[in-house]
C-alpha cells in the first residue's frame, strides 16, 4: 500500500513509520507540521530509504493536503497528527481545538473528495484514525475499557480527541468513507519528547534534579510500549473490519509513583546519580494538575481475538530498553530541551515586557 501517516515526526508515529519501512513493504509519506513534538532526527534511520517520502505541511490547510492526495494517490491514510499533552490543553486549549477538531475535518473532508473519485478502484482505501483510552473519562471500579465504553473526556485535550473521533465515525456513517479507529492506553518508549512523564523523569534523574510527581503518585495508568502499539496499528490497518474500533492496552497497570521507582531502579543499574546517593532521593511531589483522571486501563480482547495481537514487551523490558536509549542518546534530546528553555525564557521576556 501507498500510506499516508500523518504526525509521522511524533513519538508514535516515528515510531510507525519505523516499523512500515522496516517490516513491511509499505510505501510511507510522513506529513507533519513539525511543531515542538516533531522531530525529523526520529525519522533519521529511514530518510533515506526509497519507500519513504516527508512533506511538511498543516492538516489544516486544505489546499495543500489535497494536492498530496492528488500526487501521492494513497491506498490508506493513518492519522495521528494531535496536540497531545495534557497539560499544555489545560494551559493553552486553542491549538488542541484547532489541530485535533479542525485539522481531522480538513483531512476527512480531503479524503472523501479523494476517496469519492476513485469509485470502484478505491474499495480497499482506508481512513485509520489513531485516539487515546482517555476519552473514556476515569474507571471508577476495577474494571477496563472497552470499545464500548461510554465517552466522558475530562481535559481539553481529550475532549479536542473525543470530538474527532465522532467527527470520524460521522463520516464513516453518513457518507460511507472507510474508517477504522484505535483507542490506545498510554505509550513509553524511544524517541518521546520529554515533557511525558517517562522520558521527563529519565532526563532529571540523569542531570540530578528533582523528579516531580503529581500529588502522592498514585494515580494508574496502562502503559503500551510504542512499538507494540506500532505493531497493532499495522495488523489494524491491514486486516481490521471497516467501521471497527480497537482497544490497544499495554496489559501493564502501575501507579505513577511505582513507574518513577522503577525507573529510578534502572537508571541506578546504569548510571551513578550525580547529586544524590541514589536516584530515588530526587522524588520530589508536587501539586496535582485540575482534574487529574485518577484510573484508565484497556481491555485489548477484541484486538487479540479478531487480529491476533497481543503485546510483545513486559512492562520491564520496555522500561529497560527505553532508559538505556535515552542514557545512549543525548543528542537526540539535549536539543529538543535546550530549544524548550529558550522558547521558556523568550515568554518569560514578553510577558515581563
Amino acid at each position: 500500500m501507498k500510506i499516508i501517516v500523518t504526525g509521522g515526526a511524533g513519538f508514535i508515529g516515528s515510531a510507525l513509520v519505523r516499523h512500515l519501512i522496516g517490516h513491511t513493504d509499505h510505501q510511507v509519506c510522513v506529513v507533519d507540521k513539525l511543531t515542538y513534538a516533531g522531530n525529523l532526527a526520529s525519522l533519521a534511520s529511514v530518510q533515506s530509504h526509497a519507500r519513504y517520502h516527508f512533506n511538511r505541511n498543516d492538516i489544516c490547510d486544505r489546499p495543500a493536503i489535497a494536492e498530496l492526495f492528488a500526487n501521492f494517490n494513497p491506498d490508506a491514510v493513518i492519522h495521528l497528527a494531535a496536540e497531545s499533552h495534557v497539560d499544555r490543553s489545560i494551559d493553552g486549549p486553542a491549538e488542541f481545538i484547532i489541530t485535533n477538531v479542525v485539522g481531522t475535518y480538513v483531512l476527512l473532508e480531503v479524503a472523501l473528495g479523494y476517496w469519492r473519485r476513485l469509485g470502484a478502484s478505491g474499495k480497499n482505501f482506508r481512513f485509520l484514525h489513531v485516539s487515546t483510552d482517555e476519552v473514556y473519562g476515569a474507571l471508577k471500579d476495577d474494571g477496563r475499557f472497552t470499545e464500548e465504553s461510554r465517552y466522558d473526556p475530562r481535559s481539553p485535550y481529550s475532549a479536542s480527541k473525543a470530538a474527532s473521533d465522532h467527527l470520524v465515525r460521522a463520516w464513516g456513517h453518513t457518507y460511507g468513507l472507510p474508517i477504522l479507529l484505535t483507542n490506545c492506553s498510554n505509550n513509553y518508549g524511544s524517541h518521546q519528547f520529554p515533557e511525558k512523564l517517562i522520558p521527563l523523569t529519565i532526563i532529571k534523574g540523569l542531570n540530578g534534579e528533582a523528579m516531580p510527581v503529581y500529588g502522592r503518585g498514585l494515580n494508574v495508568r496502562d502503559w503500551l510500549f510504542v512499538d507494540d502499539h506500532a505493531e497493532a496499528l499495522t495488523l489494524a490497518l491491514e486486516r481490521g473490519r471497516v467501521g471497527e474500533t480497537y482497544n490497544i492496552g499495554g496489559n501493564a497497570e502501575r501507579r505513577n509513583i511505582d513507574v518513577v521507582g522503577a525507573i529510578c531502579t534502572v537508571l541506578d543499574q546504569y548510571t551513578q546519580c550525580p547529586t544524590a546517593s541514589s536516584h530515588g532521593k530526587l522524588i520530589k511531589f508536587v501539586p496535582d494538575r485540575p482534574g487529574h483522571d485518577f484510573r484508565y486501563a484497556i481491555d485489548f480482547t477484541k484486538l487479540h481475538a479478531e487480529l491476533g495481537w497481543s503485546p510483545r514487551h513486559t512492562f520491564e523490558a520496555g522500561l529497560n530498553a527505553t532508559v538505556k536509549w535515552y542514557i545512549e542518546n543525548r543528542p537526540w534530546w539535549e536539543p529538543l530541551l535546550a530549544a524548550h528553555d529558550a522558547s521558556v525564557r523568550r515568554g518569560l521576556s514578553r510577558k515581563g515586557a
